[in-house]
C-alpha cells in the first residue's frame, strides 16, 4: 500500500495521537485523584483502622492484574475489555458471564454515587430526611441523562485538576495540624500501617476487598489502544503506572487522615467520614470545600456512569444478549437509549432506599474481582499457548493476580457474595434461555 493510501486509511479511522503520558493522565482522570475519600469510613470500620495497609494490599493485587491487562491489550490492540479477553482466550460463555458481572458494576456505580451524594447533602442540610434527598438525586441523574446531557472530556479534566487542588489543601492542613502536636512519639506515625491493639487479619482482608474500589477504572485505558501511539508498549506501561500512582496518592491521603482522627473516636457519619476528618484538620472552611468537591465529583460520576450503563445495556440488546425491542431502542429526538436510562434510574431509586453504601461497594467489587480473575487466567493461558514454560515468569505474575483477587473476592461480606452470586446465576439462566430460543426455531 502506498504512503498516500495509508494516510487515507488513518484519516478514515481513529487517529493514533495519544502519547504515553496522555494515557496515564486519562487513567488518573478516570479513577479520580480523590478515589479513596468516599470509601474511607467504610474501609476504616472494616479494617479496624488499617486503611493505609488495606489500600497498599489492594494495590498489590491490582498491579498484578494490571500487568495481565497490559499483556491482553497488547494481544488485542483494537480496544477491548475483560469479557473480550476471557471470551477469546478461555470460552465465549465465560466471556459472556464476565460481561454480565461487569453490567452489575455499571449499574451499581450510579447507585453508590446516589447514596453518597445524598449523605453529603445531609452534611449541609441535616434536617432533611435521607429518602427525600436520595429520591431527588435518582430523578436528577435520570432527567438530565434523558435529555442527552453528557460530561465532556474537557470538563472531566477540569474536575480532576480541581480535585488535585483539594488534595493539596488537605495535605497542607494535615501538615499544619501535625506540626502543632506536642512531642509525638515515633510509634504514632506507624499506627496507620499496623496497630497491635486493633489488628485483625480477617478485618484487614475485608477492608482490602472494599479498598479495591479505589482502583476501579484503570482497565479503561485498554479501550484507547486504537488511538495510542505504539500501543503494544505504551498501553501496558500506562495501565501499570496508573495503578501505581493511584496507590501511592491514595495511601498518602488516607495516611494523614488516620493520623488526624483519634483512634476509637466514632465518625458522625461513616459514609462521609473523610469530610469530617477534613473539618477536624482544617476547620469549617475545609469541611465545606471537601464536602462540596466530593459532592460535585460524585454527581459527575453518577451521571456519566448511569449513561455508560445504559449504553452497555444497549450494546447487549443489539447483540441479542438482552431483548432487543426494549434494550436496543433509541430515542429519536435525543439519540439515547431512553428505556435503559429510565431502567437504571429506577434501580438507583430503589437501591438507594434499600442498600447501604458499603453493600453497594462490595457488590460492585464482586463483579470487578470476578472480571479481574478472568483476565489473569486468560493471560496465563495465552502465555502457556504461545511459549509454554519459557513464559514461566509472566505466568507467575498472572497467577499472583488470580490468587490475590480470589482472596479478596472471598473476603467480601456474605450478603454481597449471596447477592452477587444470584446476579451471576440470573445471567447464566438468561444466556441459556436466549440460546434455547434461537436454537429451537432453527430446528423447527
Amino acid at each position: 500500500m502506498s504512503a498516500a493510501g495509508q494516510g487515507a486509511v488513518e484519516e478514515a479511522g481513529l487517529r493514533r495521537s495519544l502519547r504515553f503520558r496522555d494515557l496515564v493522565l486519562y487513567g488518573i482522570v478516570l479513577i479520580q485523584p480523590t478515589a479513596p475519600m468516599p470509601s474511607f469510613g467504610v474501609i476504616y470500620h472494616e479494617a479496624n483502622g488499617h486503611v493505609v495497609t488495606a489500600i497498599l494490599l489492594a494495590m498489590v493485587a491490582m498491579l498484578f492484574t494490571s500487568i495481565s491487562y497490559g499483556r491482553m491489550a497488547r494481544a488485542y490492540p483494537h480496544g477491548g475489555s475483560a469479557f473480550l479477553y476471557v471470551g477469546r482466550e478461555i470460552h465465549p460463555s465465560l466471556g459472556y458471564i464476565t460481561g454480565w458481572c461487569l453490567v452489575m458494576d455499571y449499574v451499581l456505580n450510579p447507585l453508590i454515587c446516589t447514596i453518597w451524594c445524598s449523605r453529603a447533602v445531609m452534611n449541609f442540610l441535616p434536617g432533611v430526611p435521607y429518602f427525600a434527598v436520595a429520591i431527588f438525586f435518582a430523578i436528577f441523574f435520570t432527567v438530565l441523562n434523558c435529555n442527552g446531557v453528557e460530561t465532556s472530556a474537557r470538563i472531566n479534566a477540569g474536575m480532576a485538576a480541581a480535585l488535585g487542588i483539594v488534595i493539596v489543601l488537605v495535605l497542607i492542613a494535615a501538615a499544619r495540624w501535625l506540626l502543632h502536636l506536642s512531642h509525638p512519639h515515633a510509634a504514632f506515625f506507624l499506627t496507620p500501617f499496623y496497630d497491635p491493639a486493633t489488628f485483625n487479619t480477617h478485618g484487614l482482608l475485608r477492608g482490602t476487598s472494599i479498598a479495591v474500589l479505589t482502583y476501579i477504572g484503570f482497565d479503561g485505558i485498554s479501550t484507547l489502544t486504537d488511538e495510542a501511539k505504539d500501543p503494544a508498549h505504551s498501553v501496558p506501561r500506562a495501565i501499570v503506572l496508573t495503578c501505581l500512582i493511584t496507590g501511592i496518592l491514595a495511601s498518602i491521603e488516607v495516611y494523614v487522615a488516620q493520623l488526624v482522627w483519634p483512634r476509637g473516636l466514632a465518625f458522625p457519619d461513616l459514609d462521609t467520614a473523610y469530610v469530617h476528618v477534613s473539618g477536624r484538620m482544617g476547620g469549617p472552611i475545609l469541611f465545606l470545600i471537601v464536602n462540596s468537591a466530593l459532592l460535585l465529583a460524585n454527581v459527575g460520576s453518577g451521571m456519566a456512569s448511569q449513561l455508560g450503563a445504559a449504553r452497555l445495556l444497549y450494546a447487549m440488546g443489539q447483540d441479542g444478549a438482552l431483548p432487543k425491542r426494549f434494550f436496543a431502542a433509541v430515542d429519536k429526538r435525543n439519540h439515547i437509549p431512553r428505556n435503559n436510562v429510565l431502567l437504571i434510574g429506577a434501580v438507583c431509586l430503589a437501591g438507594s432506599l434499600v442498600f447501604s453504601y458499603q453493600l453497594g461497594t462490595e457488590l460492585l467489587n464482586y463483579g470487578a474481582l470476578l472480571a479481574f480473575m478472568g483476565v489473569n487466567l486468560a493471560a496465563m493461558l495465552r502465555l502457556w499457548r504461545h511459549g509454554g514454560m519459557r513464559q514461566w515468569f509472566g505466568m507467575l505474575l498472572s497467577l499472583g493476580g488470580l490468587l490475590t483477587c480470589f482472596g479478596l473476592w472471598i473476603s467480601l461480606g456474605p450478603l454481597a457474595r449471596i447477592a452477587g452470586t444470584c446476579w451471576a446465576i440470573a445471567g447464566i439462566l438468561l444466556w441459556v434461555l436466549r440460546r434455547r430460543a434461537t436454537v429451537l426455531p432453527a430446528e423447527a
